[in-house]
Parts: structure tokens; C-alpha cells; sequence
């Protein structure tokens, strides 16, 4: 976590581009290395620090390809996170996907760069197909799925948790939810790493997203000629305001769908499963009470954050004291949000007690997460069959146990445990 208070105004970010003169050097801080890969048991600690040591509202340099700002404000607090997210007539979400414009696409992707009211109209013909009632009439798929990948290495004394259950099992359930086939699954893996998970690469960034994009272009034909039972061909022939989407609305909105669904439950489960293999009595206590799963998960969801979205300023304000300019980026850091003394008792530690659990971990406000009910359904059967069909478990002796507090999360997780006599 570097200060970088002593650049200057008119400095160079990590992206080349000059820091705005207007920014306070007192204020610019470089703490790229607070959501780096970590060996800690908690990850999130170097978080923590920056919600210690560094201005509840800072500005950080730009460090990624592709970089459109010389940088961007970072809220820490929950509150300023809370009023970032909910307010919409200060703060707009138009800026936050910049994937398409990256490849020189002009659609949006729909409905997150949409701002009310015109957000509303995507997430009425969205929200039904995510709602309470159509999770629990897909229950039975996910419990088939989890289940056939357990049953691969139930007796076998170890497993990969992350590379051979927790990124499969929540993709393919979205895959055959949107109707996509499911010999796709590692294109679109290899597609959605090089979207996400490099992001000092800009060719390779590029490279997935037109990959993903050409693809989805030509399924979306597919499904125009031959409609099916699946999510994306009652997106393709849906209507919004009474009449049929455009072009461009089908591609956003299937597009988001694509890129959301690839990586976010997969990342959340491989942080979950790490935590219970380092925590033998955490892992004990949720194998002898099932009944608390439920609030287990929203404790591993509110620890484990793996986004930290963006918003553009909409006018000039100020935010905790800070002023900030219109057209300006603001960051909002859940990673420390949800670890705000102010919010959360105790809050690095894990509770199954928590009478309110308000974490932002799916955002907040009318961007609140669409699949949010999906995600904890999926994450609830997850735990509850790992625990319910494996002895304890823990990370494998001599295994690198190193994460990363978002998205990339850990690709490879080995654990092992006692395997029952044949």
C-alpha cells in the first residue's frame, strides 16, 4: 500500500495517463497490494488496513489495461458505499462495464449501464426468471449437478475443491439455464479468464471478450430460427414497454448475463471451502447444525467479497468531506465496507449470530445484484452437501494456499481427508 502523496499534481497514473491537477496530493494512494494474492488466512486483512490507516475517500491511480480514468475516488465506509450504490440522482452506473467499448462495441451492456428509470424496464422483464419461485423450481437441478460432481471424488480421500467442483457446478447450472450447450464449458472459461482475470492484458482481454461475444452473437440466431425452453430465447423473443428488444438490447442483456454467470459463485465457493479447511471448528460446528447454513452463507458471502463496482459522478458533490467532480470515477470498496465496526459487530470475525447482515456483497439499491437468490441457493447446496457427504477436510500438506480477495479468487485448492475403507 504505497503513499503516492509525493507524486504531485499533473503525476502519471499506472495507466499513463496524468492524474487531474485538482487532486489533493495528500490524497493519492496506491493500494493495489491490499487485493493481491495473499498466503494470510485472511486475505482480507490487508483490506482492513487501508480501512484503518488510509481517508475514508482517497483517489487511486489507475492500474489496469484498458484504463478509460487516470484513476478513480475509493469510498471505504459503509455508509458512503450504501449512499454510492442507492443514490441515482448523484451517481450513475453507465461507465461501470467496459468491456464492449473496449472491442468498439456502442451497446450497452443491460440492464447495469442503464440508470433509473430506464434501468426498470430491463430488470421487470429480468427479475421474474431470478425471483424466489424460479430458483426453487430449479432446485432439483442444482442439487443433480453438485451431487454427480461429488459423487467423482467423494471416495477418494481428496479433491481440487476449486478447479474440480467450485468452478464447474454454479456454470453449468447457469449454462443450461440460458439454454448454451454445455461442450462450451471450457471456451467459456477460457474466454471469461481473459476477460477477468488478467487485467493488465489488454489484447487478452480483448481476445475474450470478442470471443465471447462472437459466440453469443451466433447462439443468439440459433434461438431466433428454433426457440427453446431456456432464459435466452425468452430474452430474444421478449418484450419491454410492449414491444420486442432491439438488437443491441437482446446482446446487452445477454452479453451481462454471460459474463456475470461465468465467475462470481465460483469464486465466492473456492474462498468459502478455504475458510472451513482452516477452520476445523467453524467445519464442525456447521456439520452438526445444518440449520445454520443459511446465515453461514451470509457470513461467507459478507467476509469474502469478490467485486467492488464503480460509479461516474453525475454533478459536482462532496462525499465524507471530499470533493468530487462530475464525470469523476468513485470506487466503492466492499472489501471494506463489509468490515465496518460501524455496521458489524465484531466484524472480522465470523459470526453465525449476526441478528442483521446488511453486507453489500450483491451491491445495494435498484443494481442490487439480479442473481443474488440463484447465488445463495447455490452456495447453501454446496455446503450443505460437502459437509453433509465429506468427512473434515483440510488444504492438502505442501499445497500453495495463496488468494486473492476478489473475482480470480483461487484456481487451485486441494484438500483431503480421511477416505472411508473400501
Amino acid at each position: 500500500m504505497a503513499d503516492d502523496a509525493n507524486r504531485g499534481p499533473g503525476a502519471e497514473a499506472g495507466s499513463g495517463m496524468p492524474i487531474p491537477a485538482h487532486i489533493p496530493p495528500g490524497l493519492i494512494f496506491d493500494y493495489d497490494d491490499a487485493l493481491g494474492p495473499s498466503g494470510l488466512d485472511d486475505i482480507y486483512a490487508p483490506a482492513w488496513e487501508v480501512f484503518e490507516k488510509l481517508p475514508p475517500v482517497f483517489y487511486a491511480p489507475a492500474r489496469h489495461a484498458g484504463a478509460r480514468w487516470p484513476g478513480s475516488w475509493v469510498c471505504t465506509r459503509y455508509d458512503d458505499v450504501r449512499e454510492v450504490f442507492q443514490n441515482t440522482d448523484r451517481y450513475s452506473s453507465e461507465a461501470i462495464f467496459p468491456f464492449l467499448i473496449m472491442i468498439g462495441e456502442t451497446f450497452r451492456a443491460l440492464p447495469p449501464q442503464a440508470d433509473p428509470p430506464e434501468h426498470d424496464k430491463y430488470r421487470i422483464l429480468m427479475n421474474p426468471w431470478f425471483s424466489p419461485k424460479a430458483v426453487a423450481q430449479i432446485d432439483a437441478n442444482i442439487q443433480a449437478v453438485v451431487g454427480q460432481l461429488i459423487d467423482g471424488f467423494a471416495d477418494k480421500g481428496e479433491c481440487d475443491v476449486s478447479h474440480d467442483f467450485g468452478r464447474i457446478y454454479p456454470v453449468r447450472v447457469f449454462m443450461r439455464l440460458m439454454g448454451f450447450p454445455e461442450q462450451r464449458f471450457e471456451d467459456f472459461l477460457s474466454w471469461g479468464y481473459a476477460m477477468l482475470h488478467d487485467m493488465t492484458d489488454l489484447e487478452q482481454m480483448r481476445w475474450g471478450a470478442k470471443s465471447g461475444l462472437a459466440y453469443l452473437r451466433s447462439f443468439v440466431e440459433e434461438v431466433r430460427r428454433t426457440p427453446g425452453d431456456n432464459l435466452t430465447s425468452r430474452i430474444v423473443h421478449g418484450q419491454v414497454e410492449g414491444r420486442p428488444l432491439t438488437e443491441d438490447e437482446i446482446m446487452g442483456i445477454v452479453f451481462f448475463l454471460w459474463v456475470g454467470g461465468l465467475d462470481t459463485v465460483a469464486a465466492t465457493s473456492s474462498l468459502m471451502f478455504r475458510r472451513l479447511a482452516l477452520d476445523p471448528e467453524l467445519q464442525q460446528t456447521l456439520r452438526d447444525n445444518p440449520q445454520l447454513h443459511a446465515d453461514a452463507v451470509e457470513e461467507f458471502l459478507r467476509m469474502s467479497p469478490t467485486v467492488n463496482s464503480s460509479r461516474m459522478a453525475k454533478a459536482d458533490h462532496e462525499l465524507h468531506g471530499v470533493k468530487i467532480r462530475k464525470g469523476e470515477m468513485v470506487q466503492c470498496l466492499v472489501a471494506t465496507a463489509n468490515y465496518d465496526p460501524a455496521e458489524f459487530e465484531d466484524p472480522r470475525s465470523f459470526r453465525l449470530d449476526r441478528s442483521s447482515n446488511r453486507h453489500l456483497t450483491f451491491i445495494a439499491g435498484p443494481h442490487r445484484c439480479l442473481g443474488s437468490h440463484l447465488a445463495r441457493r447455490e452456495l447453501r447446496i454446496a455446503l450443505s452437501e460437502v459437509l453433509r457427504r465429506l468427512p473434515a477436510f483440510r488444504i492438502k500438506p505442501g499445497a500453495d494456499r495463496t488468494a486473492v480477495p476478489g473475482l480470480v479468487a483461487m484456481k487451485r485448492l486441494p484438500i483431503v481427508w480421511e477416505a472411508s475403507a473400501p
